[in-house]
């Protein structure tokens, strides 16, 4: 049974434990003072809601000091009522009188006519502004003050306006100022409970026709259960409540009650919001977000997280919903180890996901990478660089920090932390000091980085290494030379040892072939057979062969997007190779992309790597970085030659069966292995995919064979 999550019920029915909102019968407004003193009045129409600018005073005037805010309930029936906002507007006498400034050319007439106005009644025109996504209204409100309560510095009461109709759950602002204008204005905004606030629902007709909403989680799976009369039709929509309050749309029918709708738990993230309301004119809307603290869903939006390089030095941080993160760069050496922080010299900063951002760098370097982290915890580590710029280089970091009166220092970045270079450790960053120094004023350092407080220098570390080793390297050589005339002098002895050893390494070799990753578009349960075929003959060769037929677990544990970018960065790192497998389907779906990309990858299989992999394989094409890294096949008994887009003819398009010994060489590389065990691991390739082939090529009806679908026979996850 489901274990309900949480119960928002939207029907019927009143709570006693709720106090009921003030009503006020009839459709006029009303404006009204407290204390006595103050006499009121407005005026409603067509007003230009224009502050102006702010004036100094001749003498006191009132000016407003504080809004306050009642939600009321302006019926019109009994049950028929609309929510109101009344606003409360409190005055203070703000200035003093001026005395004359020459009193002996005004004599008494000043006086009198000072002594006339003290005793007149303060007057001021107060102006209420009420806006919200539906509703632009402003009052004029006259009040009068008696001369006996005219104390400057002093409150008067406050203006009662009733009452700011406004819609359920809308965001209402409010300003008030006086005309003429003695001082900033002031504002208000508030958030108008919708239908799910008990002390509204009762009494608005149109919060009777929402359904009842369940949600409840049972192990996987999240049921969103909507109990509904048969008769009535609504609305449900699931959205993503972004950043700032934009709102991107996932889901959206139109249903007819009851309705269960069930949700995977990986689509579960904070932002997910449920949106249900009757299909009637103006209907009211509910909006309910059920996730923002489920542990499950901050889990799934960390894994959907992406970071991705805009170049130059640009790069961004995508996420479903926002991040409270900090972002840094780090350093990753040549040798593993953790990633070490470059704070200080440079700072952290606060991530807005989805927005572009801008390196404080001068120059990329595959060794830099970035560090996402959500309180202090470390979430996501990528090194953007790595693609574009080529695999870790052995260089070290230099550290140039900058004091006051132009002091500078310089240390190395180690895994022990930053040694200084003329420290007398035992580092190699110490021991190679002066060797860094003099490259980095000679020029051979790369700087990364330069601001006040100090710079990044990154020094190539590959001539120390050589001369570190040069003394290792000799010594081994001279041992072989003396084991090999060793073995001269017991010919006879070792020729069936060399034997043996021949055999163990082409085993080592087969053991540790080369990576390769295998793309192609699922069209269909035959064309997957025959792809689970040749990826299992190739593994009986020298190679290390990936393909999602053989990963779905891991597919489905990170997505297709996420599988593909990890494979894709061990093969080439480990100098692999990609194989681009043309079917029907894959070149229509490169067509497509082609020309309009958001089509083209708008629906497919959850487990298609193929479709998720074009947004960087056909990248690399364009840009000329393919060859060397891709070869291309197609099975030429169902794919025309030319039926392959021309762009990928910028490597070996090779088809199968027919030129398998060229395929092979293309994917073992140079000097591997002699050409007759060559033509004899095609022969072996060939037979093992012609049974395959065939089934894929017979008619309808005609009994299939089975199929392989990884190696030893097995789907391996």
């Amino acid at each position: 049974m489901p274990v309900p999550w949480f119960l928002l019920s939207l029907a019927l029915g009143r709570s006693p434990a709720v106090l009921p909102l003030e009503r006020l019968v009839g459709p006029q407004n009303t404006a009204r003072c407290s204390p006595l003193p103050l006499r009121p009045s407005y005026t409603d129409g067509d007003l230009l809601c224009l502050p102006g600018n702010i004036v100094s005073p001749s003498g006191p005037v009132l000016v407003p000091t504080h809004l306050q805010t009642e939600l009321m309930l302006r019926c019109h029936q009994e049950t028929d009522c609309d929510l109101c906002v009344r606003v409360a507007v409190h005055l203070a006498v703000h200035g003093h009188w001026q005395e004359p400034k020459d009193e002996e050319q005004f004599g008494r007439a000043g006086d009198s006519e000072l002594e006339e106005a003290r005793n007149a009644s303060l007057q001021a025109q107060v102006v209420l502004s009420f806006n919200s996504y539906t509703t632009a209204r402003c009052v004029l409100l006259e009040v009068k003050v008696p001369a006996a309560f005219v104390q400057p510095g002093q409150s008067v009461g406050s203006v009662v306006f009733d009452c700011f109709e406004a819609a359920l759950g809308a965001e209402v602002q409010i300003w008030s100022y006086t005309q003429p204008m003695y001082q900033k204005e002031l504002n208000f905004t508030q958030q108008l409970p919708d239908c799910k606030g008990h002390e509204v629902r009762d009494s608005i007709q149109s919060c009777w026709a929402l359904p009842w909403l369940n949600v409840s989680a049972d192990g996987d799976d999240v049921y969103l259960v909507l109990d509904v009369s048969k008769e009535q039709h609504f609305g449900l929509s699931l959205y993503w409540n972004q950043v700032e309050n934009s709102v991107k749309h996932w889901w959206h029918r139109n249903l007819t009650g009851p309705q269960n709708i069930t949700l995977n738990h990986t689509d579960l993230v904070p932002c997910l919001c449920i949106q249900v309301w009757p299909l009637e004119p103006d209907s009211t809307r509910t909006s309910i977000c059920p996730f923002r603290k489920d542990a499950r869903a901050h889990r799934n939006l960390w894994r959907a997280a992406q970071l991705q390089l805009l170049p130059p030095r640009g790069w961004r941080l995508d996420a479903p919903c926002s991040l409270p993160a900090e972002a840094t760069l780090c350093w990753q050496a040549l040798g593993g180890g953790p990633c070490q922080p470059l704070v200080p010299p440079m700072t952290r900063e606060n991530v807005t996901v989805n927005k572009a951002l801008e390196f404080p760098l001068l120059e990329g370097h595959p060794n830099l990478c970035v560090q996402v982290s959500s309180w202090e915890k470390l979430q996501l580590q990528e090194c953007l660089w790595s693609d574009s710029l080529g695999p870790l280089k052995d260089d070290m970091l230099l550290v140039e920090t900058r004091g006051p009166q132009d002091n500078r220092s310089l240390c190395a970045l180690e895994p022990s932390g930053c040694t200084p270079l003329l420290s007398r450790t035992t580092t190699m960053a110490a021991h190679l000091g002066e060797h860094l120094l003099q490259d980095l004023q000679s020029g051979q350092c790369l700087q990364l980085w330069n601001d006040d407080l100090g710079a990044l220098w990154a020094c190539p570390m590959n001539k120390y290494t050589h001369q570190r080793w040069a003394l290792v390297w000799l010594a081994c050589l001279l041992f072989a030379a003396v084991l090999f005339l060793l073995l001269l002098l017991k010919k006879g002895h070792v020729k069936g040892w060399l034997r043996l050893l021949k055999e163990d390494v082409h085993v080592g070799a087969a053991a540790r072939g080369r990576a390769a990753l295998l793309l192609y578009s699922a069209d269909d349960e035959g064309f997957e057979c025959l792809v689970g075929a040749l990826a299992s003959a190739l593994c009986q060769l020298p190679l290390r062969v990936a393909v999602d037929l053989w990963s779905r677990r891991e597919l489905s544990a990170h997505g297709p997007l996420a599988w593909f970018h990890a494979q894709r960065r061990q093969t080439l790192q480990e100098g692999g190779v990609v194989i681009l497998l043309f079917s029907p389907g894959a070149v229509a779906l490169c067509h497509e992309w082609l020309q309009d990309r958001a089509s083209a990858l708008g629906a497919h299989s959850a487990h298609d790597a193929f479709a998720a992999s074009l947004n960087c394989v056909l990248p690399d094409f364009l840009q000329g970085r393919a060859p060397g890294r891709y070869v291309g096949a197609y099975f030429d008994s169902l794919l025309r030659p030319d039926a392959v887009p021309a762009l990928f003819r910028a490597v070996p398009v090779l088809a199968l069966p027919s030129q398998l010994p060229d395929f092979l060489r293309a994917l073992q590389g140079p000097g591997i292995p002699h050409p007759g065990r060559l033509g004899d691991r095609a022969e072996q390739v060939s037979q093992a995919l012609q049974p395959v082939l065939d089934s894929c090529l017979r008619p309808p009806g005609t009994p299939e064979t089975g199929c392989e679908m990884g190696p030893e026979k097995g789907d391996r996850t």
